[in-house]
């Protein structure tokens, strides 16, 4: 199905939406048709994709804290959704050891209170809950994790999550296979890489990392040069968040389940790899690599396994490796100068061009 003529005067749910994953989510979908409400804390990052596009002036701009059952089940009937699409999140690894209550709280307890406000709506047809790669008991395997192996996590943020896998297969399975409503409705988790592109401003995120260094004309600081992720364009994930929820919508009972998006295994690189290629396109950028003092714990290899939204979902990765910082990088060197939402949306529509392609195909 084509994504234009879905969501088309669609209602849609964002949590996260001012966040920089949310933030393009929100803006594909209105430049869909939908009609986007979107739910977030204050925003704290004003250089962000959110407040240099302007999208809050074209949806349903929501402010408050998905820890808030009260508030979010307010701003759920107000809205009346047929979509939803979960991202509210802490999601920073580091951050995690240094406030594990609030991850945990935000994590689990904000997923359970969205889980409460869709039973309270009858109008939600599908959601997609965003979790992680990380939500996987890493094993440091050189071979990509299914959707089926072991949930685990080492850190606070990655087990957070992997709370949140199995929080939400247990009210799939309670409340939403047919129990309190007439029909199914359809909730699937999505399980996505490290994603990088235009916007993202999070500490320590390499590619912001790399952004604020060549802003101060310093040195690119690596800590874990060696480090082995999928890396993939925020589009990427983002396209199969979009295809996963018409399927929802669709055929509830036969998608209600985990999937992966993560790259083909030539973009799943070393930290150190990253960081070069993004100077060779940002044509500016020198590193040093610096030890890791940090006591904490980072997976050194991290993989994913995409055959399953490959085959079921006709999904697959567009954009290899150097085309995704190509257009990170021309993000980032004209977003001062350049009118944002356009840029925005110039790159959703070659991206989306790509996809319709597939879909043909």
């Amino acid at each position: 199905m084509q994504l234009n003529s879905f969501y088309q005067d669609k209602n849609v749910f964002v949590t996260g939406h001012t966040g920089f994953k949310g933030s393009w989510l929100s803006i594909w979908l209105n430049h869909l048709g939908a009609n986007v409400t979107g739910l977030s804390n204050d925003i704290k990052m004003k250089e962000g994709v959110f407040c240099l596009s302007n999208i809050g002036d074209h949806i349903v701009d929501e402010r408050g804290d998905i820890t808030n059952p009260q508030h979010l089940n307010s701003v759920f009937q107000k809205a009346q959704p047929e979509i939803v699409f979960h991202l509210a999140a802490q999601p920073l690894v580091r951050d995690s050891y240094e406030h594990p209550y609030i991850t945990y709280l935000t994590n689990v307890i904000g997923t359970l209170n969205v889980l409460e406000g869709i039973r309270s709506c009858k109008s939600v047809k599908s959601v997609v809950i965003i979790t992680t790669d990380k939500c996987y008991k890493n094993n440091e395997w050189v071979w990509g994790y299914r959707e089926n192996d072991e949930l685990g996590g080492h850190d606070p943020y990655s087990s957070s999550k992997a709370c949140c896998e199995i929080l939400v297969d247990s009210y799939r399975k309670s409340y939403f296979e047919n129990k309190e409503r007439d029909c199914s409705i359809g909730i699937a988790t999505a399980r996505a890489g490290n994603v990088i592109g235009g916007g993202d401003w999070a500490k320590d995120r390499i590619i912001p990392d790399c952004v604020r260094s060549i802003q101060k004309e310093q040195p690119i600081k690596i800590r874990n040069p060696y480090a082995t992720r999928p890396w993939q364009h925020v589009l990427e994930p983002l396209g199969g968040y979009l295809q996963l929820a018409t399927k929802l919508y669709e055929e509830p009972d036969s998608y209600s389940e985990a999937f992966n998006f993560g790259p083909e295994s030539k973009s799943i690189l070393k930290v150190s790899v990253i960081v070069e290629k993004f100077c060779h396109y940002f044509n500016k950028g020198s590193f040093e690599i610096i030890e890791n003092n940090l006591l904490v714990h980072e997976a050194n290899l991290l993989n994913l396994d995409i055959n399953k939204s490959k085959h079921r979902l006709n999904w697959t990765p567009l954009w290899d490796i150097d085309e995704a910082l190509q257009k990170t990088a021309e993000w980032y060197k004209c977003y001062k100068q350049a009118d944002i939402y356009e840029l925005c949306i110039k790159q959703i529509e070659e991206y989306q061009k790509l996809l319709s392609h597939q879909y043909i195909m």
